[in-house]
């Protein structure tokens, strides 16, 4: 049986930095990778291109966090200066974009994998490996014996990558319920007519969730950043455990508002005036005044109106439903999009570990790092920051000796 200081079980980007970081301090690390390359998820963030963090200072980015406690000692301890440093020392520069978001240049992920995979040149990587079981002590799959072990599994997403439920189980660590993150929404409607179709700084809706941003139709439903992130919000708020139902019942109504700059009063009155001067005017040509053309005639059959029907002619009563639908535009949801979210909300217990070690507070020697917590943030780098800040914290306390 082989025997290692730090067995590092996952070899994504949470599992990749703590085997970096435990590697400064022993030289016994071994990381154990269910696929035959490391970072599969990794390659496939940002669109291909890895946005890698996010650069709002500290304090600003904690407190987009519903974890923010938890993660502070991460943050501080492995800044964003500290992780572009690892890849800036070997030539790779960084550009930032809309949000604060933080892409190498090369626009490569594969840039940030070969990189991180030159650190790791003092880590022994065990590919093809599948941990299916861990003993009291510490002996994996009955082949290899490890003094501490980091669990960095990742959660439930892209299957395909060797994200599974029974990583949650690997241990008798305390879970929370597991939940989609960060996915798109599929309607009851079906909006392949108006497919790639973007509708740009709307305000969406659930119940008092509100969150400004693009929403983009695609053949399922709806996507984009604004809904993307809805999801997380929505997501928490329903009671559903993927544990125990990997297809859950969801049923719910997301409303858009389309003319978040104008308030219902103010487009009463614009409509009012509008209506008299330019009666001639067919509603849908009024229309490009708030929506984008290629919208117009989607709404307005979603609003029974006719398009050609001239501002003189539409009543006091259809003039309200037109104020109603700019306002709060409906989508019966029928689910969230599995196949396509980006995280996984909830894992491991945060009361069970702490924060300034990521060590278990009942199982000793026991860390764990990256997705498979109870941890999760915004679409735009937060996410990847919580697996390398945690990865890193997790490698670096379970190095010392």
């Amino acid at each position: 049986m082989d025997k290692y200081e730090i067995a590092v079980i996952g070899g994504g980007p949470a599992g990749i930095m703590a085997a970096i970081a435990a590697s400064q301090n022993s030289s016994s690390v071994i990381l154990l990778e269910k696929n035959p390359k490391l970072g599969r998820k990794l390659l496939m963030t940002g669109g291909g291109r890895c946005n890698i963090t996010n650069s709002k200072p500290i304090k600003r980015l904690l407190n987009l966090y519903p974890q923010k406690n938890f993660l502070k000692h991460s943050f501080y301890t492995f800044t964003n200066e500290n992780l572009l440093s690892y890849f800036e020392n070997k030539g790779l520069a960084f550009v930032e974009e809309d949000n604060n978001r933080i892409f190498p240049e090369s626009e490569k992920s594969s840039d940030i994998l070969n990189i991180l995979t030159y650190y790791l040149k003092d880590v022994i990587i065990s590919y093809n490996f599948e941990v299916k079981s861990i003993s009291d002590d510490f002996i994996i799959n009955d082949e290899i014996k490890a003094d501490k072990i980091i669990i960095a599994t990742g959660g439930i997403t892209y299957p395909r990558t060797g994200c599974d439920v029974k990583n949650y189980h690997l241990t008798s660590q305390p879970l929370t319920d597991i939940k989609y993150g960060l996915s798109p929404l599929i309607t009851k409607k079906d909006l392949s007519n108006i497919s790639g179709i973007t509708l740009n700084d709307v305000v969406i809706s659930y119940k008092k969730i509100k969150i400004q941003g693009n929403v983009l139709f695609s053949h399922e439903g709806l996507t984009g950043p604004g809904i993307i992130d809805l999801s997380n919000e929505i997501s928490q708020s329903i009671s559903y455990n993927l544990l125990e139902n990997n297809n859950p019942d969801i049923d719910f109504e997301i409303f858009v508002d389309l003319c978040p700059n104008l308030t219902r009063e103010d487009l009463q009155e614009r409509f009012n005036g509008d209506f008299q001067i330019k009666g001639k005017t067919m509603i849908k040509n009024y229309l490009k005044l708030f929506l984008t053309n290629n919208f117009i005639d989607f709404f307005l059959n979603e609003t029974d109106l006719d398009g050609e029907t001239q501002l003189s002619r539409i009543n006091k009563k259809t003039k309200n439903r037109l104020i109603d639908n700019l306002k709060r535009f409906s989508f019966e949801i029928a689910g969230f999009n599995s196949n396509l979210a980006k995280i996984t909300i909830g894992g491991i217990d945060l009361t069970n570990v702490n924060p300034k070690t990521m060590e278990s507070t009942l199982i000793p020697n026991l860390y764990f790092a990256g997705e498979i917590l109870d941890l999760h943030g915004p679409t735009g780098g937060y996410n990847l920051k919580i697996a390398f800040s945690t990865g890193y914290l997790a490698g670096l306390s379970a190095g010392e000796k």
